[in-house]
């Protein structure tokens, strides 16, 4: 059995993180791993017994010793390796192996060339964490590419009682991910506007917690709604911001971070999840753990969440128009902004047809039972086992 290098991030409460350890978790139950990251507590991974887990798949401090003395930094096996965002340059530890595999997510789909080199030189293949990705990418001229796409946790996020238990003679929307233009909570905001005011049962409750303040910020950009931060402390000004915007906070639940094997009762007591992001260069964790938990979905059909919902499985906002990112007067992408008017549309005719709604959670349920890291990591590994033998018959066919 082959050694597989994984270079990866860790964490509990953000998309990498979570990604990350799962990985390690189910590619270490088909091959054998070295794991090679960030040092991490107990705290970093929110639950002891996962510490445990991924501290006895670390790389040895004498094999570390051993890479880091080698020129090369070479080690015997293949390297599954993120990346941390569109320049295509490889997240972490510098190390080379027979064979190597980087792993990206990014939105900002005007690339430069010498990303695409940055890719060729650094990785035998790169992988995508969504089909829109893989399309950017082959558009500006990288041919070695392919998608895996990510999973969900089944044990945590199922459609076991699922039904409400609390909230339940109101109509709860679920909307999720960080404050920003990009995730499209400004249009939620205004939606929710139009229903609050037209039902008195309607509630919102929003995990949108963001830690980075510049990314927070880009909602200034909005075109729907007024973007103030008055205060230090996050729910505070997040409250203040949907004051300023009209909400009855009275009537909405501001989430702190938690650790997202927490989410799972949060989404089973809410009606809806709503989800009019505006670009997702993964399929959207936040997304596939709600529809796994057999609840229905609004959600903008473009970027990665083209590769989860459907017709069937989801109320897709299908109107959208193409805006232009700006970074420092420089174009760096280009995203679909979905339409307010089908937005509110959507939500008036889920708040109006309960009863219907059910069905389209069931083919959410279902189908994102298929979708596991377990999936994953076997796509992973087949990637990664295969390609190695050929890289080594190449190697060894050129020694002869």
């Amino acid at each position: 059995c082959i050694m597989i290098y994984l270079v990866l991030p860790r964490g509990k409460n953000f998309g990498w993180g979570v990604c990350g350890k799962y990985l390690v978790k189910e590619i270490s139950d088909i091959a054998d791993v070295k794991y090679i990251t960030e040092s991490f507590g107990v705290e970093d991974i929110g639950d002891e017994y996962e510490f445990h887990f991924l501290k006895s798949k670390l790389l040895g401090n004498a094999e570390a010793k051993v890479i880091s003395s080698d020129a090369n930094r070479r080690v015997e096996g293949p390297i599954l390796q993120a990346i941390g965002n569109q320049t295509l340059m490889p997240w972490g530890a510098e190390i080379n192996g027979t064979f190597k595999a980087g792993y990206t997510f990014f939105e900002e789909n005007i690339l430069q060339q010498e990303y695409i080199q940055n890719g060729k030189d650094n990785f035998d293949v790169v992988i995508t964490g969504s089909k829109w990705c893989e399309e950017v990418l082959r558009d500006h001229g990288l041919d070695n590419v392919t998608t895996v796409i990510q999973g969900v946790d089944q044990q945590i996020f199922n459609t076991y009682q699922s039904e409400k238990e609390i909230f339940k003679d109101n109509f709860v929307i679920f909307s999720g991910g960080k404050f920003e233009i990009r995730k499209g909570q400004d249009i939620i905001i205004k939606a929710y506007k139009v229903l609050q005011d037209r039902h008195k049962d309607v509630m919102l409750v929003n995990a949108w917690f963001n830690m980075w303040g510049d990314s927070m910020n880009t909602m200034s950009a909005s075109p729907h709604i007024k973007y103030e931060v008055k205060s230090k402390d996050y729910a505070t000004a997040m409250n203040g911001i949907l004051k300023d915007n009209g909400l009855d906070t009275e009537r909405i639940v501001t989430l702190m971070p938690r650790s997202n094997t927490m989410m799972a009762k949060i989404y089973k007591n809410t009606d809806i999840g709503l989800f009019t992001n505006r670009c997702e260069g993964g399929t959207n964790l936040v997304l596939m753990e709600y529809m796994a938990c057999g609840k229905p979905v609004i959600a903008s059909y473009n970027s990665g969440h083209r590769d989860v919902i459907n017709k069937d499985n989801s109320i897709m906002i299908n109107s959208m128009k193409q805006i232009d990112i700006n970074r420092n007067e420089t174009k760096i992408a280009v995203w679909d902004d979905p339409d307010l008017d089908e937005t509110i549309s959507h939500l008036e005719w889920a708040y109006q047809h309960r009863d219907e709604l059910k069905s389209y959670g069931t083919r959410a349920g279902n189908d994102l039972k298929e979708l596991t890291w377990k999936r994953s990591a076997e796509q992973f590994v087949e990637i990664l086992e295969g390609r190695n033998e050929g890289a080594q018959d190449k190697e060894q066919h050129c020694t002869e």
